[in-house]
């Protein structure tokens, strides 16, 4: 089943993105690459309950399973040995990443208290956004009885746009809620 965004992209983002940025070449029109979900655990050296908690959290909200990311060196000032697990990411592509933007944008930006949009100004020089949430509870998949500590995360959406106003352009018309400046 094609995904509501991505059925949405071919029809009408292509065809404006072409006219407003005048491409000669369908390829030439950014589109969504990946959008990678990460999630830092500073505690879970100390407790690996936390860790299995937190993969399991990204797991529903992302609908794959998560990876455990590991520290590549020591650093004794935080207490990090190297090898310790430091946090849970998940990278999604194709169609779980047009459904897990749906949702997002649909469903768990509009529950964020006091939302007045997301900051355009978080685009990198190559046209990838970055957001970071402060809660996981704003997903309608989590249960609030069921966490046991709230915990924010980072989505970064990665575009093959070339830079941060064709990123910017792409995500608009997807339906990403940008503060007016």
């Amino acid at each position: 089943m094609t995904q509501r965004l991505k059925k949405h992209y071919v029809e009408r983002i292509v065809p404006k993105l072409t006219e407003y940025f005048h491409y000669k070449n369908i390829h030439e029109v950014p589109k969504l690459e990946k959008i990678v979900i990460n999630r830092g655990i500073g505690d879970a050296s100390q407790n690996s309950k936390i860790l299995e908690t937190s993969l399991k959290e990204l797991a529903f909200i992302a609908g794959q399973k998560g990876v455990i990311t590991r520290s590549k060196k020591s650093i004794a000032g935080f207490k990090i040995r190297q090898e310790m697990p430091v946090g849970v990411s998940v990278t999604l592509r194709g169609e779980r990443m047009y459904g897990f933007l749906d949702r997002l944008i649909h469903l768990a930006l509009p529950r964020v208290r006091d939302f007045q949009g997301i900051n355009p100004k978080s685009f990198d020089k190559n046209g990838n956004y970055s957001l970071g949430l402060e809660e996981q509870l704003m997903f309608p998949e989590i249960e609030y009885d069921k966490i046991d500590q709230i915990r924010g995360m980072d989505i970064c959406i990665v575009t093959t746009a070339k830079n941060a106003e064709e990123g910017l352009s792409l995500l608009k018309e997807f339906g990403l809620p940008f503060k007016s400046l």
